[in-house]
C-alpha cells in the first residue's frame, strides 16, 4: 500500500490553547507549566497521526507512527490508553477493530498486521476504556456476541509458525508457539526487537505467559459486565491456572523477581527488563512478592535511577548508555506498564516518582535537543533521543514526532501520576486522586461517562464544578460531589 493511498483525517476542532470545552481536559500544574505545554503537543502530534483507509473495518484509525503499510497490535493498544481521555476526537478503540475483524472474521485488510502474534493485552485496555465511557453494549458486543477477545485469546494459544492468514503479514510470520507452561516467541514479535532477552534463546518469555494471564482476568472482569457468568467462571480458572505456572516455573526466590525461563533446563535467564513486572500487572505475585520486586528491580543499578524504566538493567553486560532500541533506552509502553503495576499493589510514591522522572526527561529533551519534539525512545543516560545501531555506528535514527503510544507521558502520566487522577471509573461515578503536589494543580474539562468536571486544589482547599454529581476521593477520603460548583478543605499533610 503506497504512502499516498493514506490521507490525514480532518483537523480536530480543539483548539489546544484551552481545549477541555472542545473534547480534551486541559491539565493544571503552577509548579512546571512547561508540562503542559509538552501535553498539548503530544495531542496535536496524535491528532496527525489519525488516519483514513478505506477498506478497513474501520476506515479512520490511530497510526503508530512508523510505517503507513501496517498496523500494529501492540502500539494500538497502547494508543488506546491516552485516547481514552478524548474518545470523541481520537479513534483509539475504534483502531482494535481492524485486528479483531481482521483476525477472527476475516474481514481482509488493505494494510499489512504486522506481527499477528504481538502482545495480546486487548482485554485490559478494553477494560480500561470501559472505566471512561461505561459503554456497556460495545463489551456486550466483544464478549456475548463477538466473542473477539475469547477468540484472540485461542488464537494466541494456537498459532505457530505454520499458520496462515488470508492478509498479508510480517515477512517472518508467526513466531509464538504454546508449550504448555510457556511461550516460545522471538523478540520481534514480543515488541522488543534488539532485546539482551534473546542471549538466553530457546526459552519461555516471561511477558507472553504473563499478558494472557493479564487477558483471562480482564475478559473475566468484562464478562461479569456483560452478565456472561458462563465466560466469567471460565476466564477465571483459566487466569488461575496460568497465575499457578507463572508462580511455580518463573518467580526466582533468590532475587525476589520473576523471569524468562530456559527452555532445557527451566532455569532462570537472570535478564531484568520492564518484562519482569508484566505479572505484577496481571496481578499474579503476593503482595509480599511484589514488595521484594519493587526492593530489588528499582534499585539505582538496575532498572530505577534518576531516569527510570530502561529497558534493560543498568548492570546488564549489554546495558548501552546511548540507548540502542531495547538495550537501554527508556521506552513509554513498557515504563507506563510497569506504573501501572505498581499501584496495583499500593505502591503509588514509587509509581509517582517515576513517572515525574520520565516525564521531566521527556521536558528536558524536548526543550534541549533538535528537532524539538517526542521520540519513539529515549538516551538512559541524557537528554537525548535514543540511539539505534545501524551496522557498526549508532546513529540518532529513532521516530521523531512520536505520538504513537510515546503520548503516554506527557498525556497519561502527566494526568494519572505527576496530577494523581489515577483512577476514574464512569460506571461507579467515581474519581479517585492521589492529591501530593503542593502547587496549584487539578484538571479542566475531565470527562467520564456523561460527567464532566473541573477539579483544582489551591491553598488547601479543592474547587470542582461538575455538570452532574460523582464521589471525589482524595487520599483515600470520600466526598460526595454535587451538580454545579463546590469546594473541600484539605487539611494539611
Amino acid at each position: 500500500m503506497k504512502t499516498s493511498a493514506i490521507i490525514l483525517a480532518t483537523s480536530l476542532l480543539c483548539a489546544f490553547a484551552s481545549c477541555s470545552r472542545d473534547g480534551i481536559p486541559t491539565p493544571v500544574f503552577d509548579a512546571r507549566p512547561e508540562y503542559v505545554e509538552l501535553y498539548r503537543t503530544a495531542w496535536k502530534q496524535a491528532e496527525d497521526h489519525i488516519k483514513y483507509q478505506p477498506g478497513l473495518p474501520q476506515p479512520r484509525y490511530m497510526d503508530e507512527g512508523f510505517r503507513d503499510e501496517a498496523i500494529w497490535i501492540w502500539d494500538s493498544e497502547f494508543m488506546v490508553l491516552f485516547c481514552k481521555y478524548a474518545p470523541t476526537l481520537f479513534p483509539g478503540i475504534e483502531t482494535l477493530d481492524n485486528f479483531y475483524y481482521t483476525l477472527h472474521e476475516n474481514a481482509g485488510s488493505p494494510l499489512s498486521v504486522w506481527h499477528p502474534d504481538n502482545p495480546p493485552f486487548f482485554a485490559w485496555v478494553e477494560n480500561d476504556y470501559y472505566k471512561f465511557t461505561a459503554d456497556k453494549p460495545h463489551i456486550k458486543e466483544l464478549i456475548s456476541k463477538k466473542r473477539f477477545l475469547q477468540k484472540h485469546f485461542e488464537l494466541f494459544n494456537t498459532m505457530n509458525h505454520d499458520t496462515e492468514f488470508p492478509f498479508q503479514i510480517s515477512n517472518d510470520g508467526v513466531r509464538i508457539n504454546y508449550k504448555g507452561i510457556g511461550y516460545e516467541w522471538q523478540s520481534w514479535q514480543s515488541g522488543m526487537d534488539n532485546t539482551p532477552r534473546k542471549r538466553a534463546m530457546p526459552m519461555f518469555w516471561i511477558d507472553a505467559i504473563s499478558q494472557q494471564a493479564l487477558s483471562a482476568l480482564y475478559i473475566s472482569r468484562l464478562a461479569k459486565v456483560a452478565g456472561d457468568s458462563a465466560t466469567e467462571q471460565e476466564f477465571k480458572a483459566k487466569y488461575e491456572d496460568l497465575k499457578e505456572k507463572v508462580n511455580k516455573y518463573y518467580w526466582d526466590e533468590e532475587d525476589g523477581c520473576y523471569y524468562d525461563i530456559k527452555e532445557e533446563d527451566l532455569s532462570k535467564t537472570r535478564i531484568l527488563t520492564p518484562a519482569s513486572f508484566w505479572p505484577m500487572l496481571a496481578e499474579i505475585p503476593s503482595q509480599e512478592q511484589a514488595e521484594r520486586m519493587v526492593r530489588f528491580a528499582l534499585q539505582d543499578d538496575k532498572l530505577g535511577g534518576a531516569i527510570p524504566w530502561t529497558s534493560v538493567s543498568r548492570d546488564d553486560p549489554d546495558f548501552d548508555p546511548d540507548g540502542n532500541y531495547w538495550k537501554g533506552s527508556i521506552w513509554l509502553p513498557t515504563a507506563y506498564m510497569g506504573i501501572k503495576a505498581l499501584e496495583k499493589y499500593g505502591f503509588f510514591e514509587e509509581a509517582d516518582r517515576t513517572a515525574e522522572a520520565i516525564l521531566e526527561h521527556m521536558w528536558q529533551t524536548y526543550s534541549q535537543y533538535e528537532p524539538h519534539t517526542i521520540w519513539e525512545c529515549y538516551n538512559p543516560t541524557k537528554p537525548e533521543p535514543a540511539s539505534k545501531k545501524e551496522g557498526t555506528k549508532n546513529v540518532k535514527s529513532v521516530k521523531a514526532d512520536f505520538c504513537g503510544w510515546s503520548a503516554l507521558g506527557p498525556i497519561s502520566l502527566f494526568i494519572e501520576n505527576v496530577l494523581g487522577f489515577y483512577d476514574v471509573d464512569a460506571g461507579e461515578k467515581t474519581v479517585r486522586w492521589n492529591l501530593h503536589q503542593n502547587c496549584r494543580h487539578g484538571i479542566k474539562g475531565l470527562s467520564f461517562g456523561n460527567i464532566t468536571t473541573d477539579i483544582l486544589y489551591e491553598d488547601g482547599k479543592v474547587s470542582i464544578v461538575s455538570n452532574r454529581p460523582y464521589t471525589l476521593y482524595i487520599n483515600g477520603a470520600a466526598y460526595p460531589v454535587r451538580r454545579g460548583r463546590s469546594s473541600i478543605p484539605i487539611p494539611e499533610r
